[in-house]
């Protein structure tokens, strides 16, 4: 229980074909909206930070992060998301994050890598789980609300999925196949094809970022196709301040720990209905 490696709870999401949701939490609101979602249905849980958390600006939240997820009753792993540098990547390290994800997507295949190759050498002597991403999943969390479309020209191929595993033996992919960061303009048009390719030929867990404007039924079809990990931010935060504003309509009630409560209940039930949709099994399972 507590505050685990991503790699435990993602070993055992390939072995038992499910997902595991991993969460973007940037306050300690959200982050009591997750960890209470996956002790109440009694699931491992993933929890991710971004870069400036990690900035060393932050440290309170994080030592607040960490403390919180050891006491979890629950599986929980403290993922650093979309670091761009290897320096990224080490202080998330230093600050109790038990994995981290070095995105060098965005560079030219042998730079991405050689730099993750180095992340991991880092990181595994430390115990720690590293995830990359190789093609780019469009669009940015820093811009969710003006939306965003897929380009099939930087979909993850089969080819270099095999050829980037074999030169940094990384422990978790992240795969372009058809979504993106932030909202989807229109509707996803998930290639699965390419994902039983891709899947087929590696033997660690797949990982699906930018989820928005998926349905249940698209996840769950994901999930049969093979993805084990599911990261998810922007409906969750999207229900929380629609609770929020019409909370604050109806009631006039603007006291700080009355828009807590109700923030903190819309994220809940978001997670909640996630853990489902993605399957995840509880930990006695």
């Amino acid at each position: 229980m507590s505050l685990v490696t991503m790699k435990e709870i993602l070993d055992t999401a390939k072995e038992k074909n499910y997902a595991v949701g991993a969460f973007d939490t940037m306050d300690t609101v959200t982050t009591e909206a997750i960890l209470n979602a996956a002790e109440e249905k009694h699931t491992p849980v993933i929890l991710m930070v971004v870069p400036p958390s990690v900035s060393g600006k932050n440290d309170v939240f994080m030592n607040y992060l960490t403390e919180r997820c050891r006491k979890s009753s629950v599986p929980v792993a403290l993922h650093l998301d979309h670091a761009p540098t290897f320096e990224d990547c080490m202080r998330g390290i230093s600050c109790g994050c038990t994995s981290v994800m070095f995105d060098g997507s965005s560079l030219p295949f042998e730079e991405n890598a050689a730099i993750t190759k180095r992340v991991i050498e880092a990181a595994h002597a430390c115990g720690i789980t590293v995830e990359a991403e190789i093609g780019h999943v469009a669009g940015h969390e820093g811009n969710m609300l003006d939306g965003n479309v897929a380009d099939p020209s930087c979909y993850t191929t089969v080819e270099e999925a095999v050829k980037f595993y074999e030169k940094t033996n990384v422990d978790c992919l992240a795969v372009a196949i058809g979504t993106v960061h932030g909202v989807y303009k229109g509707t996803p048009n998930i290639d699965y094809k390419r994902l039983d390719e891709i899947k087929a030929q590696l033997p660690v867990p797949i990982v699906l970022h930018g989820g928005s404007g998926l349905t249940d039924d698209d996840y769950k079809k994901l999930v049969e196709h093979g993805i084990n990990k599911i990261n998810f931010f922007t409906a969750m935060s999207l229900a929380g301040a629609e609770a929020v504003k019409k909370f604050v309509k109806e009631t006039a009630k603007f006291q700080g720990t009355d828009i807590i409560t109700v923030l903190e209940k819309a994220e809940k039930e978001v997670v909640r209905h996630h853990i489902e949709v993605f399957g995840t099994l509880p930990v006695s399972c």
